[in-house]
């Protein structure tokens, strides 16, 4: 079939089922007005002459701005000596290749419209030559052709000047081959285009990349591409609501989020227009998320498949974030980590001064609500010994997601206590089973046993519960969150509450779990740490960790001891290796159960030693 007609099969389809794709808010684009106001010169996307050229004349007075150059050019140096990309599969993914071909053309490409130094265009330009002439970008992973789509696109629309008419065409039609014309097959299938998660953005952002790079000689892409995936982005950016949270965790709210800002950014420079996605409920909050989930330690509050020891790093989108919607906490942050660490092209395309002035205030205590929710309580920002713990709760399908409603991460004195061990291989059999019974839930960091929740009669929470945070008291001496766990448990228990707490002036933390049990059942409490544990008579345990101190004690129920057990696991999954967990059992429990547990750092005024329990109802 000629790709005349192929695309007109798959038109009219996209046509029909351009109902079955409006989400709850409407955006309905025409087809036939997308490229009315199209800039059809070059480059168009994401970062255009003159916002370069305004750059530029910054550029001696602004230092930051000098590094995010100096780095750039670093890192497209570093790829002028490697071969071409060669088409290279880690099981059913390409994405490895595709994301270096994304990182290769900003660096190269950038490199070039900056110095103007020909070494950077033609190896950009070589990779281009290279990825197009693949049989395929892999399709049956999507997220592998959008971000290749994205890659080309960018590269194409940068380096226009740059090519000659051959090499034009060459790389064009490798694009629309490999890229535009499966994602029309793609929104057909109504797959990723449907989903509230990440795909939806990375597809998305990345197809509308590449569609709008050739907008001016291939306009039937972009009409039908753009309409869709404004049609569709709405799904997944509404989840940012209503506080900006997002349920996949820290580490996949920068994908999404990227792809999102790239999606947006080129509708804008190309089209001049966001056609009203930027106004969704959330969105203007979605920066706070990863300030507030960054513990003092530097590490994330842990959720889902965020890898082990998730960080935070430098995240360009912030730029787009602070500029998009005037929020000087977005920038001030950013700026804070470029300071530590390397700058991407991307941190040059969305840059933003360092804000002047008095630093903006942040809340100790913040709760975020949506599909997941969380609460996070510190004793102090700036300071990287403070006090900081938080919890979750939401909904245990999220995409990505681990049975561990209820599950809370600690650090202090610099050091995380309490954590959470992050995702394990991707490519496992059955890793995306994820219903009741599926086999995602056999693998160890996925199931609760290695999360620090309540496990009843031995058995993981329900895959299919939600759980909300009930209430939360943000104050200056005793925060608090309380969460309604019972789905989770209704197997054993007619009622399920977890409260997490700081106590004693915000010196320490309380972890109170209150149940009501129906079917007589061991009551299982688990920490997972990297400390190493000594446990005293009385339930009392000591954890050592870098040199720190921290103090577990049972304050109820009376008699209750601590044990020790080790989190190592055989492969194919990952070993856990040192890891251990800080555990009580509580065997033939029923009816109604306190169990409560202080964790108590060792400062240097000492720790605390008790508090006061009372009824979850009456925090």
């Amino acid at each position: 079939m000629s790709n005349a007609c192929r695309f007109g099969a798959v038109a009219i389809v996209i046509i029909c089922l351009f109902a079955a794709l409006t989400p709850a808010e409407e955006f309905v684009v025409n087809p036939s007005d997308v490229l009315k106001t199209l800039d059809k010169g070059h480059p168009r996307l994401m970062l255009k002459d003159d916002g370069l050229q305004s750059l530029k004349a910054r550029y001696a007075e602004d230092k930051v701005l000098q590094k995010c150059i100096k780095d750039v050019i670093s890192t497209a140096d570093g790829y002028l000596g490697k071969p071409v990309l060669k088409y290279k599969k880690i099981g059913p993914r390409l994405l490895s290749v595709s994301r270096e071909c994304v990182s290769r053309e900003y660096a190269l490409a950038l490199a070039y419209r900056w110095t103007g130094e020909e070494k950077y265009a033609k190896k950009a330009v070589d990779n281009m030559l290279a990825v197009c002439a693949f049989d395929d970008w892999n399709p049956s992973h999507f997220l592998d052709t959008a971000e290749m789509s994205h890659a080309v696109g960018v590269g194409y629309d940068w380096l226009y000047p740059y090519m000659d008419a051959d090499t034009r065409a060459k790389i064009k039609a490798g694009l629309i081959k490999n890229g535009l014309e499966e994602g029309l097959i793609a929104y057909r299938k109504l797959g990723w285009a449907r989903s509230e998660h990440n795909w939806n953005q990375v597809c998305n952002g990345g197809l509308i990349t590449g569609a709008l790079a050739i907008a001016e000689s291939d306009p039937k892409y972009a009409e039908q591409i753009v309409s869709l995936a404004v049609k569709s982005l709405p799904r997944a950016i509404k989840t940012y609501g209503p506080d900006g949270a997002w349920g996949e965790g820290p580490g996949y709210w920068h994908y999404a989020s990227r792809y999102t800002a790239y999606g947006l950014t080129a509708l804008q420079t190309a089209l001049g227009t966001d056609f009203g996605l930027l106004k969704i409920k959330g969105l203007a909050e979605a920066g706070t998320f990863p300030i507030y989930m960054t513990g003092p330690t530097g590490y994330y509050l842990n959720l889902a498949d965020s890898g082990e020891w998730a960080a935070r790093r430098t995240m360009p989108c912030l730029f787009w974030f602070a500029r998009t919607y005037n929020n000087s906490l977005y920038a001030e942050a950013e700026h804070a980590e470029l300071a530590r660490g390397s700058a991407s092209p991307e941190h040059v395309v969305w840059y933003v001064s360092a804000p002047t002035g008095e630093p903006t205030s942040k809340d100790l205590d913040r709760m975020f609500r949506g599909p997941v929710e969380v609460a996070v309580l510190r004793s102090a920002w700036n300071d990287p010994e403070a006090l900081f713990v938080g919890v979750k709760a939401g909904y245990n399908q999220v995409n990505h997601g681990h049975l561990d409603l209820g599950n809370f991460e600690l650090d202090a004195l610099g050091v995380r206590w309490a954590r959470d061990l992050g995702s394990d291989d991707y490519n496992m059999a059955g890793y995306w089973s994820s219903g009741r019974g599926g086999q995602r839930w056999r693998y160890y960091r996925l199931n609760s046993k290695s999360h620090n929740v309540p496990m009843l009669g031995g058995e993981d929470q329900d895959a299919l519960a939600k759980s909300s945070i009930t209430k939360f008291q943000p104050d200056q001496s005793a925060p608090f969150a309380i969460i309604d766990l019972t789905t989770a448990y209704q197997k054993f228990a007619k009622k399920t509450t977890r409260g997490i707490a700081m106590v004693q002036g915000r010196k320490a933390v309380l972890v109170q779990d209150e149940f009501e049990i129906e079917n007589p059942c061991e009551v299982a409490w688990g920490m997972t740490t990297d400390a190493k544990i000594t446990t005293e008579k009385g339930g009392v345990a000591v954890l050592h960790l870098k040199g720190k101190e921290l103090t577990a004690k049972i304050l109820s129920p009376a008699g209750a001891e601590f044990s020790i057990e080790s989190a190592e696991q055989k492969p194919p999954e990952k070993k856990n290796a040192g890891v251990s967990r800080l555990m009580v059992r509580l065997p033939d429990a029923k009816g109604s159960l306190r169990l409560a547990i202080l964790l108590s750092p060792k400062w240097e005024t000492g720790g605390v030693s008790t508090v006061e329990l009372k009824p979850l109802g009456q925090w």
